[in-house]
């Protein structure tokens, strides 16, 4: 692989390694025929982001014949090569990546004026494609905004808020801290914002709803939309399915992929349905396991048969039997109903590189999967299925 990035692009180029750096801690790169891909995925799987620079964004771009190059690095070391943004337009003429003669380093070139060179080889690991299986052209509500106005907006939010919720109607969007319904209504403070329709370059809202999503990585995504002047796409369903918040041009292609927060309807009649059938629980297993879906992440090319489909699982080293409740404790809980655990419905993520009997032989099936509504929670309950 060898890549040259000149002129005001090795700054577009540093922008989105940066709104990479708010999704996740690892880089997947990966140089495709029709151009370069940088994703990132967060530890629970529910946001993922993916840059696709054209070959016409390169001075030159070369990938291997015959061999596809797939590579994972931390992203906090190739953030390190662009550590000040506004310095390198100014003294930075173009940037070079290629693998190292030993193919064992990728190595990031910065040529300074007055002839300063400054190298970073960059250790890597070898993995499969990731990408995440969504489908933006089938999504009911679409709207496009120019940067400046989603920022305008998101600024009256304090920098601590984690969520936002966004509601649509047939003449205007409004923007509105979500409170959590355990909060204590009233001491929480509530901000909300509405925008008509006109303010919008294109507004096509085919059903009315109310969706809830992470607003860090949105802000991620402003910024490098604010710093290209690119306007900025929303494609978005019913409450529960991703929410896509998209950016392009002639030369790049971004992708924010992010989780929303499930009805909380839905999850309580499920939840009392459960509690009358008193059925015992299922067995840890991934065809009978008791959720709406599942989360999984690949790092493999490979994909499961039809025996191994069926094939249980061991049980996870956090996983927690729980004894049945006595007969006083079962009346206990009939009385007291518990509020529904708060839960985001993530994305299905899975290889793009299966073999050609695997195809023919097998379908890949897109699912909707429960993960955790925070990305630094690592010890969550969902273990993710290979």
């Amino acid at each position: 692989m060898d890549c040259v990035v000149t002129g005001g692009n090795v700054k577009v180029l540093a922008k989105a390694i940066h709104s990479l750096s708010r999704i996740g801690d690892e880089l997947y790169l990966e140089p495709q025929e029709d151009g370069l891909a940088l994703r990132s995925v967060n530890s629970s799987r529910s946001a993922y982001a993916c840059f696709l620079f054209s070959p016409l964004f390169f001075s030159r771009y070369t990938i291997p014949l015959g061999h596809a190059f797939r590579c994972k690095m931390a992203i906090k070391c190739v953030q390190a090569v662009f550590r000040s943004l506004s310095s390198l337009e100014k003294t930075v003429e173009k940037c070079h990546i290629e693998l190292g003669g030993e193919k064992s380093r990728l190595t990031f070139t910065l040529h300074c004026k007055h002839g300063l060179l400054k190298t970073h080889n960059l250790s890597f690991q070898d993995s499969e494609s990731l990408q995440a299986v969504f489908d933006k052209e089938s999504c009911a509500n679409m709207l496009r905004a120019q940067p400046r106005l989603l920022v305008d907006t998101v600024l009256h939010f304090p920098p601590s808020l984690d969520e936002v919720s966004v509601s649509v109607s047939g003449e205007r969007v409004c923007f509105r801290n979500h409170v959590d319904d355990e909060a204590e209504q009233s001491k929480a403070m509530l901000t909300e914002l509405c925008l008509s329709s006109d303010e919008f370059d294109h507004f096509a809202v085919g059903a009315q709803t109310s969706i809830t999503f992470c607003l860090k990585e949105l802000r991620g995504l402003l910024v490098f939309a604010e710093s290209t002047g690119l306007p900025v796409s929303m494609y978005f369903d019913e409450p529960g399915s991703p929410v896509v918040l998209s950016v392009t041009d002639s030369v790049l292609e971004v992708n924010f992929v992010l989780a929303t927060l499930s009805d909380d309807s839905n999850l309580c009649n499920h939840n009392n349905n459960t509690k009358r059938a008193r059925s015992p629980p299922p067995p840890d297993d991934f065809m009978t396991d008791d959720i709406d879906s599942y989360l999984i992440a690949m790092e493999t090319s490979e994909l499961a048969g039809p025996s191994d489909a069926l094939a249980p699982r061991s049980p996870s080293p956090n996983h927690t039997l729980t004894t049945p409740p006595s007969e006083e404790e079962e009346e206990d809980t009939e009385d007291t109903e518990r509020p529904p655990n708060k839960k985001f419905r993530s994305l299905f993520f899975g290889s793009v590189c299966p073999s050609d009997s695997q195809l023919t032989n097998q379908t890949i099936k897109s699912q909707e999967v429960l993960a955790s509504d925070s990305e630094d929670d690592t010890q969550a309950s969902f273990t993710s299925c290979l």
